[in-house]
């Protein structure tokens, strides 16, 4: 059974994704031990009570230093045990001392089709106002593994979204959460419980991968 470790800085929607896929079977062999926020005010953290799962919040505002609250993340997260660490709209910038860590163990979900769109500064809605002030025609998502660098990690999946004329930040948001996120997130997360994926020279290899329905 996959132990995971879902951090959240929101609503969590795509913890709500999560817990449902594995509710519904879509997961299999996977179990949400934690949820973690950084915002006390975070959504997240009741559908995490909703649901029985164990949720944890630190604010980095609690302590003296970004050091030392990267210290009580990193200790957080090794007492949860996880077999991997979900970035499920999670807003902080993860430590090297983390991702050293917990090595091809933590993957993360952006509102983009990596690399266009990402790096320092793309979250949020921030992402989807920049799709539409560009005037691209094709969005969507990403889950990737995370590396020492902003998005940078090997890619896993990514689904597109067609974007529409008529297409504001927020109803595009909600449109590549719908069409893409809330479905290439669980999928990535069930095929990594089934030891479909691995990386080799730096990309993701995915056993079966014209299985895969899109």
């Amino acid at each position: 059974m996959l132990r995971l470790a879902v951090c959240v800085s929101g609503g969590g929607t795509n913890l709500q994704a999560l817990i449902d896929g594995i509710n519904n079977k879509t997961i299999k062999n996977a179990e949400i031990v934690m949820v973690f926020s950084n915002n006390p005010g975070a959504y997240a953290l009741e559908r995490a009570r909703n649901a029985g799962i164990e949720a944890v919040c630190r604010s980095p505002k609690d302590y003296p230093t970004r050091d030392d609250f990267n210290r009580e993340f990193l200790s957080v997260l090794k007492s949860a045990e996880p077999d991997l660490i979900v970035l499920a709209g999670c807003l902080l910038n993860i430590p090297p001392a983390v991702v050293e860590a917990f090595p091809g163990r933590i993957i993360n979900i952006h509102p983009s089709l990596i690399p266009s769109f990402c790096g320092k500064g793309f979250y949020g809605l921030h992402v989807h106002e920049k799709v539409l002030e560009r005037g691209v025609r094709v969005t969507g998502a990403t889950v990737h593994f995370v590396d020492e660098g902003t998005d940078t990690g090997p890619i896993i999946l990514q689904k597109a979204v067609m974007i529409r004329q008529d297409d504001t930040p927020e109803s595009l948001q909600r449109r590549v959460m719908e069409e893409a996120e809330w479905k290439i997130l669980p999928m990535a997360v069930d095929l990594i419980a089934a030891g479909r994926v691995s990386i080799n020279d730096g990309h993701v290899v995915i056993d079966r991968y014209e299985d895969i329905d899109l």
